[in-house]
C-alpha cells in the first residue's frame, strides 16, 4: 500500500496510528501541504478532492477521507479492532471522533486558516484566537463524553477510531499553544496512547518529510 500524506496532517496522522495499530506496512508518499503541492497536476490526477491523506492499495485501489479509510482497515483487516463489538459502543465511539473530525477539525485546517488569512484578512492574533476557540469547545465536549463512561483510553481499555482522532488534534493544540487546562480524562487518554509504539512511530517528528 502506498499513503500519500503529510507530516502535519491530523487526518494523515490519523491513519497512520491506525495503520501501526493492524501492524500494516505501507510506502509513505509525502505530499507538502504547505507548498501547495496536493494542487500540483501529479496529484490532482490521484483524487477528486486533492486532499490528504490518500491510500492506494495493492491492487491500484485508492481511498480518501480518513475517517472512511480506517473503517476500510478495520474491516479487512478485523484485529485489532478499533470499533468495539456492540452497536452502542460503536456509535459512542463514531461520535467520540466525531467531535474532533467533524466539529473541530473543518473549522482549523490549515486551507480554512489561509483563507481566514489571505481573503479575510484577519491578522494573526485572530486567526490564532479562531483556532484556540474551537479547539477548546471539543475538546470540553470530548472531556465530558468521557466522563461517562472512564477507561485507560477514548473508550475502555484498548485504542480505538476515537484515538486515532484525539491523538493528532492534541498534537496540534499543543502546537497552536491552545489551553488544555481543566481536561484530566482526555490527557489521560493521550499520555496513555503515547505510550504505545503505534503512536509514536505516528507522530510528526518521526515522519521521514518532518521538519
Amino acid at each position: 500500500m502506498k499513503l500519500y500524506n503529510y507530516f502535519r496532517s491530523s487526518a494523515s496522522f490519523r491513519v497512520r496510528i491506525a495503520l501501526n495499530l493492524k501492524g500494516l506496512a505501507y510506502d509513505y508518499v509525502p505530499v507538502h501541504l504547505a507548498k501547495g503541492e496536493q494542487k500540483q497536476p501529479e496529484f490532482a490526477a490521484l483524487t477528486a478532492e486533492g486532499l490528504v491523506p490518500l491510500l492506494e492499495l495493492d491492487d491500484g485501489q485508492r481511498l480518501t477521507q480518513s475517517m472512511a479509510i480506517i473503517e476500510y482497515l478495520d474491516e479487512t483487516h478485523p484485529q485489532p479492532a478499533l470499533l468495539p463489538a456492540d452497536a452502542a459502543g460503536r456509535a459512542r465511539v463514531r461520535a467520540l471522533s466525531q467531535i474532533v473530525a467533524c466539529e473541530i477539525h473543518p473549522l482549523n485546517n490549515l486551507r480554512v486558516l489561509k483563507y481566514l488569512v489571505n481573503d479575510l484578512k484577519a491578522s494573526d492574533d485572530a486567526k490564532n484566537a479562531w483556532y484556540k476557540h474551537w479547539v477548546r469547545l471539543g475538546l470540553q465536549s470530548y472531556e465530558a463524553r468521557l466522563a461517562e463512561r472512564p477507561g485507560t483510553y477514548s473508550h475502555g481499555d484498548t485504542p480505538t477510531l476515537a484515538d486515532c482522532c484525539l491523538v493528532p488534534q492534541i498534537f496540534n493544540a499543543q502546537r497552536f499553544d491552545c489551553d488544555l487546562s481543566g481536561l484530566p480524562r482526555t490527557m489521560a487518554v493521550f499520555d496513555a496512547c503515547m505510550q504505545l509504539n503505534a503512536f509514536q512511530k505516528a507522530q510528526p517528528s518521526a515522519c521521514p518529510d518532518a521538519e
